[in-house]
């Protein structure tokens, strides 16, 4: 009997086990395995490498260091990104450290290609200017290197004049001055001659598909005038590139070069250079990208060339005169169009073709095949209206008024779509009708931010068959303008180090909100040590003004100050006090601006702004001296009690941004230089000749848009956070100002269901 109980026992000790039985195998399997991977690391560490100390030993196969693990080898650090470490000597005083916003810095990152153009007295302010007018935008950095001495720069270009015309010397000093102040910037670099063209997209497509680890000389090779079969130099005339690895190696060698080596042309002296001392020479095929070139003949007719070789060119040499090169430009770029357009309908074949293979069918096909399908809105409030028009009146202005008059870029716009319309009618019917525009009858218009502006004109056209006979009919068509690639804007460099200078204008309305206002600019400016002051604008009335001596408005505000320098030492808070009715902004920054320095960066404050070192950082990035302004929309929270309605308010950081709206109609906060002020003011008081009425009809945003080509950088700013106040109205500002600030009262208030919940209790409350 104890048999049978016995194997009853195990069968029920194993059915217990049998859940967990995955998990023990598991276990045991993963212990086995790190045990026998710890045994093998142990046995490794031991081996001893044969060679030399401190040299490792060589690989199987003749394998390098680097080609054996996959990385680059000890050679090749400057190619790996580095992050510096910070480290805080304890013995030294705080200091804040500033760091870069962009990570290519921050990681060493360099620029891909550096375009050098030799030029010389002769063709300076010829072939050189139709360089810089065809090509040079194209580059992301290109400058000109002559012999000149002193020479008068064309506009537009950054020339560097070596003060030597011989070819030779121009050539070796070019060399230096690249290594010198651009080697450790860029990993190519381009160096063409001013009767060269070159086809610069084509350029920078052909570097982004070589490798930069490697030495590279790239161009036209030709053969050296009675010397070795083997070795080849890369032809100035049409241009060659050389990789960064290259230069630093060439660079030790320049002085050598120019005392041993003797020849007539800078490019073959180049390429002897690079051969005797580097070993390298010059090839026109690399990592499978060929240079391709093309040599003009005389008399040609770029219009005519229609060879394989002529459109596959990266550069085209010798380009006799301007015009020549303006031609070719032309030429080159209606090659690159209609490539473009056949690629293009090439995509859309092939989505027609894939469509039917998709879950929705033929039916998800959008229109135009290729751009995204129009925005659906969730709610009514998300609907996009549209913008009715005709050829003379626009019937959705900018100012708010129903009906204005067509003119400037809108009538640009609508003229060049009534033809686009007319050009894809005539394509599409042609020989069999031929249309043309009698009236437009109606347009509608809209921008859609997935797609871009859409139209919908009505047209009434005349239609013509082949046999001369006309029809007048109406016919609806719909075109879209889609959005194109979206590209970086080159900007000049910033940094955060800059000063700023908070100016905080006031009135008697305003006084409490002063207190808030002093305490968060203590808190995030003062206590963080960021480099930002702050000057007090007392606007008193003339009333006020009068009665100082015995009663002082502002005496309250002062006393706030005078703390706040007790508490900061380093710090002063100095005031100025104007007399006026109507402060106008203008008038306010004429006075502030005569008393800094013209290299001074503004904030124009309002007292329910809370500073903070975020959007102070944004100031000072997005504000650029001599190129770009920022005016910020705050976001104003609503009034509380009609949101929350006795309830408590959220707290969740999170959702700081629910309960209000950015006030796209405030103009109140600013940031630009002073000496960007100072040049729009001039022109504004040419202009007006001071005429007061004028100046307290205007803001600072008006003085900038209509009297300065500077950018205006007008962004939403979620650091710059209002809380909710009633703010005060001057009726002695123009009408558009005083409306203005009616309107951002009335929609600071609530939202619409906000708004639509009060009346609806107050009816509620009304009716019982």
């Amino acid at each position: 009997s104890a048999g049978p109980s016995t194997a009853m026992r195990l069968a029920a000790l194993l059915a217990a086990l049998r859940p967990v039985l995955p998990l023990v195998l598991g276990l045991s399997l993963g212990c086995s395995l790190s045990l026998l991977r710890a045994s093998w690391s142990q046995s490794g560490g031991e081996e001893q490498c044969s060679g030399p100390p401190g040299r490792a030993g060589p690989l199987a196969g003749g394998a390098r260091p680097e080609e054996a693990d996959g990385g680059p080898g000890p050679g090749h650090e400057d190619f790996r990104p580095r992050i510096v470490p910070y480290y805080r000597d304890p013995n030294k005083p705080y200091k804040k450290v500033l760091r870069t916003r962009y990570i290519q810095t921050e990681l060493g990152f360099h620029e891909r290609l550096f375009v050098a153009v030799l030029t010389s007295k002769a063709t300076l302010n010829t072939l050189a200017v139709a360089v810089n007018k065809t090509v040079a935008h194209h580059f992301p950095r290109l400058l000109y290197f002559t012999g000149l001495r002193s020479a008068k720069v064309p506009h537009g270009m950054v020339l560097v004049a070596h003060g030597d015309e011989r070819p030779i010397w121009l050539m070796y000093e070019t060399m230096h001055y690249i290594h010198q102040h651009f080697g450790s910037d860029y990993d190519w670099f381009y160096i063409m001659q001013d009767d060269t063209y070159a086809q610069a997209e084509q350029v920078k497509a052909l570097v982004t598909h070589l490798s930069i680890n490697q030495d590279v000389y790239l161009g036209r090779a030709e053969e050296f005038i009675g010397g070795d079969e083997q070795a080849r130099y890369c032809h100035g005339g049409f241009g060659y590139l050389i990789s960064r690895s290259l230069l630093l190696k060439l660079h030790p060698h320049l002085d050598s070069c120019r005392n041993e080596i003797l020849s007539v042309r800078p490019d073959e002296w180049l390429g002897r250079c690079i051969i005797d001392f580097l070993g390298i020479t010059c090839v026109s095929q690399l990592q499978g990208q060929h240079y391709h070139t093309y040599e003009l003949a005389k008399n040609t007719e770029p219009e005519k060339e229609e060879e394989e070789e002529f459109q596959a060119a990266l550069s085209v040499h010798p380009v006799s005169d301007m015009t020549l090169m303006y031609r070719l430009h032309k030429r080159f770029s209606r090659i690159q169009l209609d490539r473009a357009y056949q690629e293009i309908q090439d995509l859309q074949m092939q989505i027609r073709n894939l469509t039917s293979l998709t879950p929705a069918g033929e039916a998800g096909l959008t229109w135009p095949v290729g751009i995204n399908a129009p925005f659906l809105p969730k709610s009514r409030f998300e609907v996009i209206s549209w913008d009715y028009f005709t050829e003379q009146h626009l019937f959705s202005c900018p100012d708010g008024s129903p009906k204005c008059e067509l003119s400037g870029a809108s009538k640009a716009d609508v003229t060049e779509i009534i033809d686009s319309a007319l050009e894809q009618l005539n394509r599409r019917y042609q020989p069999l009708l031929r249309f043309s525009k009698r009236q437009l009858l109606n347009g509608y218009r809209r921008f859609d931010p997935t797609r871009g502006m859409e139209y919908t004109l009505d047209l009434l056209l005349e239609a013509v068959t082949q046999k001369g006979h006309s029809h007048v009919l109406a016919k609806r068509v719909s075109l879209v303008r889609p959005l194109s690639k979206v590209e970086i804007i080159p900007m000049p460099y910033v940094t955060e180090a800059t000063r700023v200078q908070l100016v905080l204008p006031l009135t008697v309305q305003d006084l409490d909100f002063v207190a808030n206002f002093l305490d968060m600019f203590a808190m995030n400016t003062l206590d963080t040590h960021d480099n930002a002051l702050l000057t007090l604008l007392f606007i008193y009335h003339p009333y006020d003004a009068q009665r100082v001596s015995q009663v002082d408005v502002f005496a309250g505000v002062k006393a706030m100050v005078g703390e706040l320098e007790k508490r900061y030492a380093e710090v002063k808070i100095p005031w100025i006090s104007v007399k006026t009715e109507v402060p106008s902004q203008v008038k306010l920054m004429d006075i502030v601006s005569k008393k800094h320095p013209v290299d001074t960066l503004f904030f124009l404050a309002s007292v329910w702004t809370e500073i903070n070192m975020e959007f102070l950082n944004r100031c000072r990035m997005n504000t650029i001296s001599n190129w770009q302004v920022f005016f910020p929309v705050h976001f104003q929270e609503f009034n509380p009690a009609l949101v929350y309605r006795g309830e408590q308010a959220a707290s969740s950081g999170t959702d700081f941004l629910r309960d209000g709206h950015f006030d796209r109609r405030s103009f109140a906060e600013a940031c630009f230089y002073n000496s960007d002020y100072m040049t729009a003011r001039t022109k504004l008081a040419a202009d007006i000749l001071d005429q007061d009425e004028v100046l307290e009809s205007m803001e600072v945003f008006d003085v900038f848009l209509h009297y300065s080509g500077l950018h205006l950088f007008r962004a939403v700013e979620p650091g710059l956070v209002q809380k909710y106040a009633l703010r005060s109205c001057n009726p002695r500002f123009s009408e558009e100002l005083y409306h203005r600030c009616v309107l951002s009262n009335l929609e600071g208030l609530a939202s619409r269901s906000h708004l639509a919940m009060a009346l609806f209790e107050q009816e509620q409350a009304n009716s019982t």
